[in-house]
């Protein structure tokens, strides 16, 4: 586990801005590159790409089959969300202790449909590959795909190492973990990555999903018990563990947070645990222009203004 100090960040900002964050970005396409070796020098054709909310699956994944694509192999990346079951067909899924449903279980997948799909892809047959509608929560058809013989699928999700999902896919499939493996520290106090996942969700969240901060707080308890349940006992199956964390990012959050927090009035709202873990860390830090950030860079899946479709 990596610990980076408050004031180490500041002074890097301070002294060479621009010079931080083109480290901070080298620093995590090197891990990539070394994935991307090792997806090659694999010779499996189906890529697992597994990691809890807010780690930055979609940008990672994209990425990667941006990298393959420059080395001159086809690659497609599917979302594991587009099997989720519409909410009729929801059965199986357990229930929270309140009586509501349980939506991080990975019984929230159409299980036996995306284990088909699997081992069609593998076998280079032809699959209708499903859209999960958002706003009507109902399943289309998005179009067909049929992997050529040298090409390479990227599937990307929470659920995407859990061997109830998956199956045995160990002989035709590499798999990556990804998340945030790096701890802030501002004096004696220590942030803990999955906060750093929060402020990510927050700022993106807030911003174009239309929530808000309490809401969010709220769902990221949830999530956060999902995680422990679904997600994390699975990282041990895999080959490949990448930290998203960039150590600039810390410093934008102040352009989404600070004001939004400081104000609300309501007293329950500013004594929330959370927020007076978040706060010092956010005031503590030095301030980055937002037009300095790559338009490729992994924050820009949380603050807006990325090249990549999500």
């Amino acid at each position: 586990m990596k610990f980076i100090e408050i004031e180490n960040i500041n002074q890097q900002v301070k002294n060479a801005c621009g010079k931080f964050i083109e480290n901070s970005e080298d620093n995590y396409i090197k891990q990539l590159e070394t994935v991307v070796k090792g997806i090659v020098d694999s010779g499996k054709h189906i890529v697992l790409l597994s990691g809890p909310s807010g780690a930055g699956k979609t940008t990672t994944a994209l990425r990667i089959e941006s990298m393959l694509e420059e080395m001159g192999i086809e690659t497609h990346t599917i979302s594991m969300d587009n099997y989720f079951l519409p909410d009729e067909e929801i059965h199986n899924i357990p229930l929270n202790e309140d009586g509501s449903q349980d939506l991080e279980s990975p019984y929230r997948l159409n299980i036996p449909l995306f284990k088909e799909h699997l081992q069609k892809i593998n076998a280079c047959e032809e699959i209708d590959l499903p859209k999960f509608n958002f706003n009507n929560r109902s399943v289309e058809v998005e179009g067909k795909l049929k992997r050529k013989a040298n090409e390479i699928i990227i599937v990307e999700g929470i659920h995407a190492l859990n061997p109830l999902v998956t199956g045995e896919i160990s002989d035709f499939a590499l798999r990556l973990y990804i998340s945030v493996r790096t701890r802030l520290k501002n004096g004696d106090f220590v942030l803990h990555p999955r906060k750093i996942r929060l402020m990510r969700r927050l700022c993106r969240d807030y911003q174009f999903r239309n929530r808000e901060f309490n809401q969010i707080v709220d769902m990221f308890k949830a999530v956060s018990k999902g995680e422990d349940c679904y997600i994390t006992p699975f990282k041990k199956y895999a080959d490949f563990e990448i930290d998203t964390f960039l150590p600039y990012e810390i410093c934008l959050y102040s352009h989404y947070l600070t004001k939004a927090l400081s104000e609300k009035n309501d007293e329950a709202f500013i004594s929330r645990q959370t927020y007076k873990q978040l706060l010092p860390f956010i005031n503590a830090t030095e301030t980055i222009p937002i037009d300095l950030v790559p338009q490729t860079s992994l924050v820009r899946e949380f603050i807006g203004g990325s090249l990549f479709k999500y």
